[in-house]
């Protein structure tokens, strides 16, 4: 029982039935009851008899306490007078908590006591501080989550930002020194694009572009403004390689129009020893003298790869500190289609190294580095204690639901239904434990990336970044789940819930039409249109054009060479903008609208319930009733109320609901004791107290 409601019990404890004045005076011989109902005392117990008889009072069963709200009672239940409802035969099961579900195999549940439990199971945050005055501390903690990982995404996001620029920045600088005829038109991405690949077509072409990379590398040190530096290994250098992938055998007779294939592909590589500062080198004749022979008509891809040290010496603090890098670039002539033009790119792949150096840091940028460590620290320790606690709270609804199941079964012959076995399952909870899960493996590994210790690809950023990120945003999204309270905000979120079943069986439809349009494009019209030309960029320029976006661009980049196909570009092409456009976005927004309608009604005449929600709502109780807090059931909250100073020191409910029934005859008498006798007898203190001594057992009682 709460300390509230402790308070409301005495100062109800005039309207108590003859039953619980009998046990009384069974109890204590000494009371006499005056004609006009005040209570006296004709030989007042001592304190000593008193705890004797509160210590063969513990091994008793206590009758059930009910006390009644000012708002009505619960069926066929009427809380305020004592009566033996529940039998003892349920031994040591705390059946009444609305939130405890270790008495799963009691058999002979209350309707009342079920319908009080459901009830608070089912209520918001906000009802159930009315009904037991618990501070809503997951709601807390949830908001403060939401606040730490926001400022962790957002300096991540800073750090992240300078990697993926860095690397970009290095492959244009490399671009420019090792590809032949690079132009500043191909750093730009625009749309359409304003140039072709970069490709050669001459076999004297590809030896100049391999040899111009070649000394390139050689001359790194004389030519690059970047710091850049060769790499080794046990002291040696490690050499740039070139390695070929082509068609293990056959040949090619235009001649004749014949051909022999062996369609395995054979890969080989070989070292270039090349010295630095080498001025002129000739791919060909190294070739040639190493006895390898380019057959262009057989050959796939020849890959040039080299290996370079830098420093990025950026200091931007907290964000950007001087790392190493290990830096691999690979000049890449791709000849897979065998068309007469091998096109030429270059890629690049960074590995983090440790640096062996120190910086001076200002102490502005000291106490950002500092507040940075305690943000990711803070971040993991809040969303461990958030896993824990909706995992608790899920694992208890699950308890209740099987409270739930056999009360109806034995209650009522009847069995639950998937819907209302799914009333227990909260899932803003598995969202909230989602990203949990996302958020701390993404600060551990930002963690990582952050020590000075750490090797490894940038390719770790990445996912570091996929998991903060999805986190983040299932974070914001579950900001929804509070706006709900709200009725002006419940209706939208409502809405969508209402709508999603129909929309969803609705897109099956939509994605059988869309998926035949893609392909039918892809087939005909990918040939002579560039949005075309593979089935995911056909898919991105359907969905497109629903949206409206480019659509006169569509129509005049179709290649008119052929005219069967301009026409059937033409109709396809109308056909599926008025399809889309007028007809199946408009029935989305109709099923929308039909969802917001009738939410509107149910708000307007009650939502319609199920067997269970109707079985809950015949307990007329209000949260502030009082009702709610007869309940005696240790949870998180008094843990971190016993912790904070602010819990209530209370007695077990087995002792104090037959301790109380003396309270009335025995009150004369202790009030002229000593206060703290009263205390040691009742096992009650209703002034706020820290005690470490209650946290264990309150422990205990949680798990």
């Amino acid at each position: 029982m709460n300390p509230a409601n402790h308070g409301q019990c005495h100062i109800r404890r005039n309207s108590r039935d003859e039953r619980s004045e009998g046990l009384s005076r069974e109890h204590l011989g000494h009371t006499n009851i005056s004609q006009n109902g005040t209570e006296g005392l004709e030989q007042a117990p001592s304190p000593q008899e008193l705890e004797d008889i509160a210590q063969s009072l513990q091994n008793q069963t206590p009758p059930e306490v009910k006390v009644v709200g000012p708002h009505g009672n619960c069926q066929r239940s009427c809380y305020g007078s004592v009566s033996s409802i529940l039998p003892t035969d349920c031994g040591h099961l705390d059946d009444t908590s609305t939130t405890n579900t270790t008495g799963v195999h009691c058999p002979n549940m209350t309707p009342s006591k079920m319908q009080r439990r459901l009830k608070f199971f089912f209520m918001n945050p906000k009802e159930k501080w009315h009904a037991r005055r618990r501070f809503p501390w997951k709601l807390l903690l949830q908001i403060f989550k939401i606040v730490v990982v926001t400022a962790q995404l957002c300096l991540f996001a800073q750090q992240r930002y300078s990697h993926v620029n860095y690397l970009w920045d290095t492959k244009i600088s490399f671009s420019h020194m090792f590809l032949k005829g690079w132009d500043t038109t191909r750093e730009v991405q625009v749309y359409p694009p304003g140039s072709g690949p970069l490709a050669v077509y001459e076999k004297q072409d590809f030896f100049q572009y391999l040899d111009y990379a070649i000394t390139t590398y050689s001359t790194i040190n004389e030519k690059a403004i970047g710091t850049y530096s060769y790499k080794y290994r046990d002291g040696d250098l490690v050499l740039p390689t070139l390695c070929m992938a082509q068609y293990a055998g056959g040949y090619v007779s235009p001649n004749n129009n014949t051909f022999m294939l062996n369609d395995t592909i054979a890969k080989s590589c070989i070292d270039i020893p090349v010295q630095m500062n080498v001025t002129s080198w000739s791919s060909e004749a190294f070739l040639k003298k190493k006895n390898y022979i380019l057959n262009f008509d057989l050959l796939m891809n020849i890959e040039f790869t080299f290996h370079l040290h830098t420093i990025k010496l950026r200091v931007n603090l907290p964000f950007d500190t001087p790392e190493c890098y290990g830096l691999t670039g690979k000049v890449i002539f791709n000849n897979h289609d065998h068309d007469g033009q091998m096109l030429v790119n270059l890629d690049v792949a960074a590995q983090v190294l440790e640096c062996q150096g120190s910086i001076k840091l200002a102490s502005e940028a000291y106490t950002l580095k500092v507040w940075r460590t305690f943000i990711n620290v803070t971040s993991i320790m809040i969303c461990i204690i958030s896993l824990i606690m909706c995992v608790r709270a899920l694992y208890r609804a699950q308890l209740l639901r099987k409270t739930t199941v056999l009360f109806f079964r034995q209650q009522y012959g009847k069995e639950l239904s998937l819907e209302e076995r799914m009333e227990f399952v909260n899932l803003w909870y598995l969202l909230i434990c989602i990203n949990d899960i996302f958020i701390i493996l993404g600060s551990c590994l930002k963690i990582g990336l952050e020590s000075k210790n750490y090797e490894g690809y940038l390719d770790t950023w990445n996912v570091c970044s996929l998991f903060l990120g999805l986190g983040n945003l299932l974070v914001w999204f579950g900001c929804l789940r509070y706006l709900g309270f709200f009725t002006t905000y419940n209706v939208l979120i409502l809405t969508l819930k209402k709508c999603i079943p129909n929309v969803l069986r609705y897109s099956i439809c939509l994605l059988m039409v869309f998926a035949g349009y893609c392909l039918c494009g892809w087939l005909v019209l990918g040939p002579y249109h560039f949005k075309f030309r593979s089935f995911s960029s056909t898919m991105e320029c359907l969905y497109s054009l629903i949206n409206g976006d480019d659509m006169f661009a569509t129509f005049s980049s179709t290649s008119g060479k052929d005219p069967m196909v301009w026409w059937f570009s033409r109709i396809y092409l109308y056909s599926f903008i008025s399809l889309f456009i007028y007809v199946i976005l408009s029935l989305f927004i109709a099923i929308i609208m039909d969802a917001y309608e009738t939410i509107k009604n149910y708000y307007e005449n009650g939502f319609p319930l199920n067997e269970l929600m109707k079985f809950v709502e015949e307990c007329t109780e209000e949260p502030s009733s009082g009702v709610f807090q007869d309940e005696d059931d240790h949870t998180i909250h008094d843990v971190i109320n016993s912790i904070c100073c602010c819990g209530y020191e209370q007695g077990k409910y087995n002792n104090y609901n037959k301790l109380h029934q003396l309270s009335k005859n025995c009150q004369p008498h202790l009030e002229r004791n000593n206060y703290k006798e009263q205390q040691h007898i009742y096992g009650q203190d209703i002034k706020p107290r820290c005690t470490t001594g209650r946290i264990l057992p309150l422990f205990h009682a949680v798990l």
